[in-house]
């Protein structure tokens, strides 16, 4: 399995059969390289997307319909954009899984908040969610943007996720240290590679209070494009 940060809460995932894009920004995102844009979408299969905000959803159509792959995500938000975006869709909603090739999808809860901007003012969303991504004898948790909660003992218990990919930039989500406590406290993760950090000077600029927290983790810090094996 390869995974390559696309910046902010950007990732390339390629697990088994498929080659996913989680919550894919490039326009306007300040830590993104455009003239790697090709590189970071080629052989893309589907669109993952755990919630409406423009810095995670941005993209979403205009790559579905370049790359002509189906977007999945929240029931609500899917099926508005089946109707309105002339793109293929493919909405679910928390507890339910959906099988890409040999990747099954679990979408998990999340706490945060989920709009899309539109001339009107910005429109629900659906809902925020995670992800649990599971192949090649893998399971990787996608917490989307959240806070520490609860549910995500459950999430352990039912998937044993051993990698996770954790926003922990704070302000708007879990900070490093309470992602560290969230992956020390209900998780046990081999891999915890953090994100929603560093793309603005509003949010946190260093893993290292992570690192430092989680000794018996491999705690990855890529670059942006840079690809972590596992």
């Amino acid at each position: 399995m390869k995974i390559t940060w696309l910046g902010h809460s950007g990732f390339r995932i390629e697990i088994a059969d498929q080659i996913l894009l989680v919550d894919p920004w490039f326009t306007g995102n300040p830590v993104f390289p455009e003239d790697r844009r090709a590189e970071a979408i080629a052989g893309t299969t589907h669109i993952l997307l755990t919630h409406g905000h423009g810095d995670h959803s941005g993209d979403a159509l205009a790559l579905a319909a370049e790359l002509e792959v189906p977007i999945v995500g929240i029931y609500d938000l899917m099926s508005y954009w089946a109707e309105n975006g002339d793109v293929e869709t493919l909405g679910f909603n928390k507890g339910g899984t959906v099988m890409l090739g040999d990747v099954a999808v679990t979408m998990v809860n999340a706490v945060h908040s989920s709009s899309v901007g539109t001339p009107d003012g910005p429109l629900y969303a659906g809902g925020e969610a995670g992800f649990m991504v599971s192949g090649e004898g893998r399971t990787v948790y996608i917490s989307g943007d959240t806070d520490v909660m609860a549910d995500m003992g459950v999430f352990a218990e039912l998937h044993n996720p051993d990698v996770g990919i954790l926003c922990a930039g704070g302000h708007f989500t879990m900070d490093m240290k309470r992602a560290a406590y969230a992956a020390k406290k209900f998780f046990n993760f081999k891999v915890v590679i953090p994100c929603h950090y560093k793309t603005f000077p509003l949010l946190e600029q260093s893993a290292d209070a992570l690192v430092e927290a989680l000794p018996g983790v491999d705690v990855k810090t890529p670059d942006v494009l840079e690809t972590v094996t596992i």
